[in-house]
């Protein structure tokens, strides 16, 4: 069986990136980075479906969405998946900043649920300092990629029926809309 893979969602990836450079001012690479992990990881235990379908990268510093990453520092890819011109967004240094457009934040492609769990994410990872926000994403599923690409398979929590979700997640994955 072939691991549940997403297909990402640049959208929804765009209007909560948008949205967290609106909220805090500055918002650091890592806070970032990490928001979207703990937001991906808590939806998919609550729903069986992430909310943005990145591949995770189990680096140094803890998991890294790394279709988010290439986004925030503004390859021309996203631009296009997005139909932007520009970002609304920069990225100075390790800082994520509005870039003075005034863009308007729109969030009507992420549900109710995937709001309650992005704000939650940011909130979680701007309340810790960087050692804690890394050795809070350090965990089983971080060890089980081994430097590699990380497993939706290993975020799911333990639950009494782990294994049939497993299973559906792997033979549906890939025809899943985020």
């Amino acid at each position: 069986m072939k691991d549940a893979r997403y297909k990402f969602s640049a959208d929804k990836a765009f209007a909560a990136i948008h949205w967290m450079t609106g909220e805090c001012q500055p918002v650091d690479l890592h806070t970032a980075l990490k928001a979207c992990y703990f937001a991906d990881k808590s939806h998919l235990n609550e729903y069986l479906q992430p909310i943005f379908g990145a591949t995770y990268r189990a680096m140094k510093y803890g998991p890294v969405p790394l279709e988010i990453y290439e986004m925030i520092k503004g390859e021309q890819l996203w631009l296009w998946e997005t139909n932007q011109k520009t970002m609304p967004w920069i990225l100075q240094g390790y800082d994520l900043l509005l870039n003075g457009q005034n863009s308007e934040v729109d969030t009507s492609c992420l549900s109710d649920s995937e709001m309650g769990h992005i704000n939650a994410g940011l909130q979680k990872s701007n309340s810790m300092n960087f050692t804690a926000r890394t050795a809070a994403t350090h965990g089983s599923d971080w060890k089980a990629a081994n430097g590699g690409r990380m497993r939706y398979e290993d975020m799911l929590d333990e639950r009494d029926n782990r294994a049939e979700i497993i299973q559906a997640m792997q033979e549906t994955a890939r025809y899943v809309k985020l």
